[in-house]
């Protein structure tokens, strides 16, 4: 069960981004640069994909006594850990994606519910 549990929260798509975008950002940022960094992510997402990251020891945060308090994220090496089997997920999809976007349009060319919303099969 918590393996499960853990592959879960590893495999969730904002988990990913994240983890690669402090990679990206030299291992550390703040929470302006994060959200700017991952596209389509909502405030509210990040605060809570950073927060988990946080509690599986994947990140940590920093508080900076300022004001306006000023907080950042670092990646562990916990967190480093997954950017290798991450990478080779990221390569494999950029390598393959035309393949399974060829793959798709054959499909919806093909499948009776596409035709039925009024798709044209593709030859």
């Amino acid at each position: 069960m918590a393996v499960r549990e853990l592959l879960t929260k590893i495999g969730d798509k904002w988990t990913i981004f994240v983890v690669l975008s402090l990679d990206l950002l030299g291992g550390r940022a703040r929470f302006s640069e994060l959200e700017r960094a991952v596209p389509g992510i909502s405030q509210r997402t990040l605060s809570s994909t950073l927060k988990n990251l946080e509690r599986d020891g994947l990140a940590i945060r920093e508080l900076f006594p300022a004001a306006p308090p000023r907080v950042e994220y670092e990646i562990t090496e916990l967190g480093k850990s997954l950017l290798r089997p991450t990478q080779g997920r990221v390569d494999r999809a950029k390598a393959n994606w035309e393949q399974v976007r060829d793959a798709q349009s054959n499909y919806d060319a093909r499948s009776p519910l596409a035709l039925q919303r009024g798709a044209a099969p593709r030859v």
